[in-house]
């Protein structure tokens, strides 16, 4: 995806819409893990000085989104068994909390909207497109939680995703998925009852199981 300077738009502006961009990648999986990058590649790669490179880079180091070696070498993460560990903790504390929290304000309207991104998952995975899967996958959990109205929260939840965006794309090569995550289904349902308890229960291991399988 090519970024291109806009007339009269400041070095500020380019810096945060090549931010966003790089950030979606990575969560998105379009990076895999251990991918090296350069400024001077992603400067010519997007149409953009080094000064806004530089600048993104940083912010993704901080977010732990890349890795920058004592060398200065910049890639995506290639995490370790324990810290894939600590990231589906975080997940299965995180979110099966946002998703109580949405409960309330989970009204028809979400439900039918949340049935319609699980059936695209079905159109993603029958073509094996492993990115499409992995932001269907994250927007069909979005979409629930943002009903939650806790954007610490969710911010939180949202970096965990970022860390592990080109490793969920290694992990789907592997799985060989076939269809929508089941567990979709019975978040779904639990939603439809009212049911927390379910639930938690459906979210906690739909966001947890995979990752514990990869630590494995």
């Amino acid at each position: 995806m090519l970024i291109q300077t806009r007339p009269g738009e400041t070095v500020s502006a380019a810096h945060e819409r090549l931010y966003r961009t790089l950030r979606t990648q990575i969560m998105h999986g379009e990076l895999a893990p251990g991918a090296p990058l350069t400024l001077r590649g992603i400067g010519k790669s997007f149409g953009v000085s080094m000064t806004p490179a530089r600048e993104a880079v940083r912010r993704l180091v901080a977010e732990g989104a890349l890795t920058l070696s004592s060398s200065g070498r910049v890639s995506t993460p290639e995490l370790s068994n324990e810290r894939l560990e600590e990231l589906a903790s975080l997940r299965g504390l995180l979110e099966p909390e946002l998703a109580s929290r949405a409960l309330p304000r989970a009204h028809f309207a979400l439900i039918e909207r949340m049935q319609k991104i699980n059936a695209e998952i079905g159109e993603v995975v029958a073509r094996g497109d492993a990115v499409a899967y992995i932001q269907k996958n994250l927007e069909f959990h979005r979409a629930l939680y943002l009903r939650a109205q806790a954007p610490a929260m969710l911010a939180i939840a949202e970096t965990v995703w970022l860390q592990l965006g080109p490793t969920m794309r290694s992990f789907y090569g592997r799985l060989g998925r076939t269809e929508p995550p089941q567990h979709h289904r019975m978040i779904l349902a639990a939603l439809r009852v009212g049911d927390e308890p379910a639930l938690q229960l459906a979210v906690r291991t739909d966001v947890t199981q995979g990752l514990k399988f990869l630590a494995t």
